[in-house]
């Protein structure tokens, strides 16, 4: 009890080996593009999800990649990635549909920590490089489908949200620009707070760390008092995202006001 099975532990190792040889010598996309489709195929195996309507199969597809490659995107600065993914390792402990898995999740954690030992500071002495990012990011991403399809609760992708606005606006930011979004770039907020701005790479870390932490926990509270409505999380969402919009392009003009 409390382990995953063959199929997740498969789709791990597998990204985890394509990301490790493209950390050493760097891939084309297909190859790791084909690792993410086999690695969701095995995830959604494990949870069953092949026996949902067609149309969904799709859509979960594409949140599933997406998130991975999020992840891996917002893995910029010391501290960020290790800190981010012990926030959602805590967030799902604190769930009681999952305390069979506490083990995994506690192991999980204490990887973290000791990871983060070497990581979380000035000068970081490891890094997660592809190989780190993406193999958690597909261990999250399982724990989050299934946390939602045990729970019946869409709202808990919520545990996301601060990741999920950060890459998604940023994407979309770049694309408006015609730029090649798989390209490494330095237009996330993070990024422009640790290094146009100047804030310590360990400051911006623990903010989106603790405002993802704290979001989390409102909702396991909200959830367990029986008012975690749908309707209730679109409206943190969309506050969420004015919020970040307002901040980014305060940030972005106080950037060029700087620099003018």
């Amino acid at each position: 009890m409390g382990f995953v099975s063959w199929s997740v532990m498969l789709g791990v190792v597998l990204v985890a080996t394509v990301s490790f040889i493209d950390d050493i010598k760097p891939l084309s996309q297909l190859p790791r593009f084909l690792s993410h489709v086999i690695a969701a195929v095995l995830v959604f195996y494990e949870l069953n999800l092949f026996s949902e309507p067609l149309w969904l199969l799709p859509i979960l597809f594409v949140l599933l990649i997406g998130w991975v490659n999020a992840f891996n995107f917002m893995d910029g600065i010391n501290g960020i990635t290790v800190l981010y993914a012990l926030t959602a390792i805590i967030s799902f402990s604190l769930l009681p549909l999952n305390q069979l898995q506490l083990p995994l999740l506690i192991s999980m954690g204490l990887s973290c920590i000791v990871f983060g030992i070497f990581n979380v500071r000035k000068k970081a002495k490891t890094f997660a490089g592809d190989v780190g990012s993406i193999s958690m990011a597909l261990f999250l991403g399982y724990f989050m489908m299934k946390t939602i399809i045990e729970s019946g609760q869409l709202s808990f992708i919520l545990f996301f949200s601060i990741y999920g606005i950060d890459a998604g606006i940023t994407i979309l930011n770049r694309v408006k620009k015609r730029e090649n979004i798989f390209q490494p770039h330095r237009s996330h907020l993070y990024q422009y707070l640790a290094n146009e701005i100047g804030l310590s790479h360990i400051l911006v870390s623990c903010i989106y760390a603790v405002l993802q932490l704290g979001l989390n926990i409102f909702l396991i509270y909200m959830d367990t008092q029986g008012n975690l409505t749908l309707l209730f999380s679109i409206g943190i969402l969309f506050t969420l995202v004015i919020v970040y919009m307002l901040f980014r392009q305060f940030i972005i003009r106080k950037i060029v006001l700087s620099n003018s």
